[in-house]
């Protein structure tokens, strides 16, 4: 791809569609949510279970954010208590590949990063 083509991708709309789904998916849980749903349907108590430091309210407005946007699908089943159940949808799934690449990116350039921060911040001090 033609570095033009990718800077006009990237800038489009004077980049709104780009900073609105960072936005989302950039945000402290979405993509912890979206990877722990990959390839399960589970609940939420499981879902709150497997990702250590989320509270309930922010569980909530995640899972909420997410099936707004049409990542996460939330079925109700009528049984008393009833149960919900959450997973992700086709185009949920289609983020794991791209959040798995820049997680990968994190991993491999995080210590390159901390360098960088910490000549940085003693030249800066």
């Amino acid at each position: 791809m033609s570095k033009y083509r990718t800077t006009c991708l990237i800038r489009g709309d004077g980049g709104r569609a780009i900073r609105g789904i960072l936005d989302r998916v950039g945000d402290k849980w979405s993509l912890l949510v979206v990877a722990t749903l990959d390839g399960e349907r589970m609940r939420f108590t499981e879902l709150q279970q497997r990702i250590p430091g989320i509270s309930q309210r922010m569980l909530t407005r995640t899972v909420r954010h997410l099936e707004r946007d049409g990542l996460v699908a939330r079925t109700v089943f009528a049984e008393v208590p009833p149960r919900v159940e959450y997973e992700l949808t086709t185009m949920g799934r289609t983020l794991i590949r791209p959040a798995v690449a820049l997680a990968e990116w994190a991993v491999d350039n995080n210590p390159a990063i901390e360098r960088s921060q910490t000549a940085y911040d003693a030249e800066h001090s």
